[in-house]
């Protein structure tokens, strides 16, 4: 396996959250959690993603958020990757396309929020993606009328399954919308709060933010 490239093996059942993690939160941990509980995940790898030059506000560092995420989520069965940036890929079913080409016999389920669900139509080739991987829908808070009426969501319906523990086994294109208890953690009302700055090797808390729980989608906020 190539060097800063999570392990797995063939058969494995491995969730992908891709996001800027601008900074990461409990938010993030506790849909982690909950998707690895509901959907039967092996792993989850957060996919930390780089600045996009064609947006006028750039994320903190790749160094600080990933120290930042990996103090936020602390998990055996997590992996904290800076994969994009190796991959140097720009689109998620870019990416998808080099980690099945890497990781034969690994079956991935893309993860994503319910609040991304609604613009999924505006994601580049947003319906090959549906066609590679399995996608989990993670209910977000006032979202989820939304995402069901979305583009995508009718555009699919046929191939949405009752229960989301199916998903791993299932050949896409193929999803399921996960109801979930909601967790309000966002990293834009973090950065507005001014309680974000990056540096300090990703220990920068929020104010008036309940603990990071130690046990434990650009895409997710």
């Amino acid at each position: 396996m190539r060097q800063g490239f999570p392990l797995a093996a063939r058969g494995m059942v491995i969730g992908l959250l891709g996001g800027s993690f601008d900074p990461a939160h409990e938010g993030h941990a506790h849909i982690t959690r909950e998707a690895m509980k509901r959907l039967g995940l092996d792993q989850v790898w957060w996919l930390v993603s780089p600045g996009n030059p064609l947006k006028a506000r750039q994320p903190a560092p790749m160094a600080d958020r990933i120290a930042r995420a990996q103090a936020v989520m602390r998990h055996p069965r997590v992996r904290i990757t800076d994969l994009e940036a190796r991959l140097q890929t720009r689109f998620t079913h870019a990416t998808l396309d080099r980690l099945q080409a890497i990781y034969p016999g690994v079956r991935f389920v893309w993860l994503m929020g319910a609040d991304n669900l609604v613009q999924f139509h505006r994601w580049d080739r947003w319906q090959d993606i549906l066609a590679q991987v399995p996608v989990a829908v993670l209910a977000r808070p006032g979202s989820g009328v939304k995402a069901r009426l979305s583009r995508a969501a009718q555009a699919f319906r046929g191939k949405q399954l009752d229960r989301g523990e199916w998903l791993g086994g299932r050949q896409p294109p193929v999803w399921a919308f996960i109801n979930l208890p909601m967790n309000g953690a966002s990293s834009s009302a973090i950065r507005a709060r001014g309680a974000w700055h990056g540096g300090a090797g990703g220990r920068t808390q929020e104010r008036d933010a309940p603990p990071v729980d130690r046990a434990g989608t650009s895409r997710i906020d």
